[in-house]
């Protein structure tokens, strides 16, 4: 090999590794944080993943997924990794009062809770998807994307009392749920959204109003959840309807 292929050689070695690393590094979370697409609030909309909600109620789609919720704004809480969720983590992060009555609230659309110096709203919304897009949610109404807290809270009406459903749940990353005041599901660890990735043990929706209570948390990467319910024989439970009070 001549000095001239030497060179040439050794020029597309440096062009291959420099490509290699950018690349990486454009992968990394703090990268993306800084990325213009995401930093860009120029006609960002959530209108591609949810309509606001309507003066009929909800059903369950075809699969039994819940697509009527209240979601509040993301409270920021930094976290650069997902790995740290473990459950005494989890624990600890989902017992701190972030705002007033959050175990017990039942908010209507646009009200207002202050979580430290920031002004958070409620979003009474139906998600297009059988799952409900949160990262899509706070990008769209131009708010923190990673290092972050969702909570979610919809109103469950069954015809009568239904024993020995389950609550089957995916979220992306780790959550903790409720159903009338009882925790249901802990998801943690770093997850991707699978639909019933976890379910509850039997419970029992009532005759009425039932309330579902979740909360989401995530450090980098994408932020999603379905929720449907299940009978004994595992099959989605539809004949229920949806609604925000």
């Amino acid at each position: 090999m001549n000095v001239r292929q030497k060179t040439i050689l050794l020029a597309l070695s440096l062009f291959i590794l420099v490509g290699s690393e950018l690349k990486a590094q454009q992968g990394r979370p703090g990268r993306q944080m800084d990325d213009p697409a995401l930093t860009d609030t120029t006609g960002r909309s959530i209108d591609a993943y949810f309509a606001p909600v309507s003066l009929e109620e909800s059903t369950p789609d075809k699969d039994g997924f819940i697509q009527r919720w209240l979601l509040l704004e993301p409270i920021s809480k930094p976290n650069r990794s997902n790995t740290v969720f473990t459950d005494s983590y989890l624990r600890a992060a989902f017992d701190t009062l972030y705002f007033p009555n959050q175990f017990t609230i039942l908010p209507e659309d646009g009200d207002i809770v202050k979580v430290g110096d920031t002004e958070l709203a409620w979003h009474a919304l139906d998600s297009k998807l059988f799952n409900v897009k949160l990262f899509r949610f706070a990008y769209g109404l131009a708010k923190p994307i990673y290092g972050v807290v969702f909570w979610a809270v919809t109103v469950v009406n069954a015809p009568e009392d239904m024993e020995n459903v389950r609550m089957a749940v995916g979220s992306n990353s780790a959550s903790m749920w409720w159903l009338n005041g009882e925790e249901t599901l802990l998801l943690s660890g770093d997850r991707r959204m699978v639909m019933d990735d976890a379910v509850s043990p039997r419970l029992t929706l009532k005759k009425g109003k039932n309330i579902v209570r979740g909360v989401v948390i995530n450090g980098p990467g994408m932020s999603d959840f379905c929720v449907r319910f299940l009978d004994e024989k595992g099959e989605p439970i539809k004949n229920i309807t949806v609604t925000c009070e």
